[in-house]
């Protein structure tokens, strides 16, 4: 049963990750004045599959020069990852009982970094290669404010279990108390999964996609899930930590849409950043901040411990 549920899990992600693409599709079409897709199927409903079936019976590029094997392994490796994030689900009888459960999220998030060193290294390609370089500054740099947040979370609960997000947020939701972090995650979750304004690894004007130039077929699709499959994670961490984390009613689900719809959003309204400015503003202003709270956090539960 627990093998059966992980796979109907997965199952179900895959095919969430299909129409979320034709929710984008449609959403940046209605915010520039314009029908988003509605040829295919009712109101363009199957668009993903008819995607689908043309990115996989595409012919796949061979490379003369380049490491073939690292080049046809990173995009399987992405989706691996991606998909192994998923293991945390909050199920009432999970796959893995996870009582690390933050700590295994850090280690999978980091793994990507490597999917977009190596994919973009192994193709020979210089746009590849300068997509990459920057997708790496970009994910680490932001990783750390991320990661500096989920410990300030850490010290409040006093626990590494997601589950225990439900228990904690059962009469009270954490945005209430952390809204300047929930600010400050959700940015940085937006430049942890390369979406707009901060998609300087597929900076299209400037790189032709970036690191994934060389890709096609059934190798960009891998890529392309992998990174729509941590929106929707990003979407579910953040609801767990800040809004309720009731994750056995509907509204719970809703406020996970509302914030997939944010991603969209956000890509249809706001401009690029400049590169410096980007990563002038994790280090001078996200990780100051970031810090600063982390110190308050501890100096105020050491306080609390010693006058109990």
């Amino acid at each position: 049963m627990f093998t059966l549920n992980f796979l109907i899990l997965m199952l179900c992600i895959l095919i969430s990750v299909a129409f979320y693409v034709v929710l984008e599709r449609k959403i940046l079409g209605y915010i520039q004045i314009r029908k988003g897709p509605f040829k295919v199927g009712y109101l363009g409903i199957l668009q993903p599959f008819s995607d689908a079936i043309k990115l996989f019976t595409k012919e796949s590029f061979f490379l003369y020069f380049g490491n073939i094997m690292i080049y046809y392994f990173m995009p399987f490796f992405m989706l691996f990852v991606s998909l192994n994030m998923w293991c945390l689900y909050p199920l009432m009888f999970n796959f893995i009982s996870f009582s690390l459960g933050i700590l295994f999220f850090i280690c999978m998030s980091s793994f990507l970094v490597f999917g977009i060193l190596l994919s973009g290294w192994s193709s020979n390609s210089i746009y590849s290669m300068i997509g990459s370089i920057r997708g790496i500054a970009q994910s680490i740099s932001y990783e750390v404010c991320l990661f500096l947040i989920m410990f300030i979370l850490i010290l409040s609960f006093d626990s590494f279990n997601l589950n225990n997000f439900f228990f904690l947020q059962f009469s009270n939701w954490f945005i209430l108390m952390y809204f300047f972090l929930f600010l400050l995650m959700f940015s940085c979750m937006m430049a942890e999964t390369n979406r707009s304004p901060y998609d300087f690894a597929e900076g299209e004007s400037e790189l032709v996609s970036g690191f994934n130039v060389e890709y096609s077929s059934f190798n960009f699709s891998y890529i392309f899930l992998a990174e729509y499959m941590n929106m929707i994670f990003m979407s579910l961490i953040l609801s767990l930590f800040f809004l309720g984390g009731n994750f056995y009613e509907l509204i719970f689900f809703l406020k996970l849409m509302i914030l997939s719809i944010v991603f969209i959003w956000v890509r249809g309204s706001l401009p690029r950043y400049r590169y410096d400015k980007l990563m002038y503003m994790c280090w001078k202003i996200y990780l100051p901040s970031s810090l600063n709270f982390l110190m308050f956090m501890f100096i105020l539960i050491l306080f609390i411990n010693f006058t109990i």
